[in-house]
């Protein structure tokens, strides 16, 4: 079945643009747009996509606040955020928010579909430029502690958990993080399910965010 997208922006001729570049990729189809977030908001609880390509900056109600209340209201949509801005506070605030994937407006089409399809396959995508700034949010953060806390987890990661979660949160894939360390790629993807579980979160990049704040990487 096709990947359903619902693009989200305040400019007209960009999500007419998009729309057409979607259109051409037999296992995506576009089933609504939205132009600001407000619209998304109402849009997705309407037309269930699986992947929501979100601007941030736009009137009634930014892309953060519209991609927070649909984490709370629609939790298995996957919103990549599509956007011009690059800064530090917009990343972050984009991930936090709930986005699995940050990508800039001159991003490659054929790194767009990519990222869709890994999206509606559950999984983060980011581009080049904005992994190196949260993996250097990471490094400013510290290393992870010899011992670090898990008491606020129910069940605590072991310590190939612990490490494959360092891998994660620097971007590797699984089959990055399966050549690096040796292992299938089978074993990474059960680790990282167990990982996610573990920590009570969705997707990778949720799962990187906790770890941070936990003070675990």
């Amino acid at each position: 079945m096709a990947i359903r997208v619902l693009l989200v922006d305040d400019q007209a001729l960009f999500r007419e643009g998009l729309h057409t570049l979607l259109s051409v990729q037999a296992d995506l189809e576009v089933v609504g747009e939205a132009g600001n977030g407000a619209e998304a908001v109402t849009a997705v609880a309407n037309l269930q996509p699986d992947v929501v390509l979100m601007d941030l900056r736009m009137p009634v109600l930014d892309g953060v606040a519209a991609t927070r209340r649909i984490m709370e209201n629609q939790p298995t949509t996957r919103v990549i955020v599509l956007t011009t801005f690059d800064n530090d506070e917009d990343v972050f605030d984009g991930l936090r928010a709930g986005a699995v994937g940050y990508l800039l407006k001159d991003v490659p089409s054929a790194r767009l579909y990519e990222a869709i399809r890994a999206a509606a396959r559950g999984e983060s995508f980011l581009q080049p430029s904005i992994a190196a700034k949260v993996v250097a949010e990471f490094a400013r953060m510290g290393t992870r502690p010899s011992a670090p806390d898990q008491s606020e987890l129910i069940e605590p990661l072991s310590e190939r958990e612990l490490e494959i979660l360092q891998h994660l949160a620097a971007g590797a894939s699984n089959r990055e993080i399966a050549n690096t360390l040796y292992i299938t790629e089978g074993t990474v993807k059960n680790h990282v399910t167990n990982i996610l579980g573990k920590l009570g979160v969705r997707d990778r990049t949720q799962a990187a965010l906790k770890a941070k704040d936990m003070g675990l990487i």
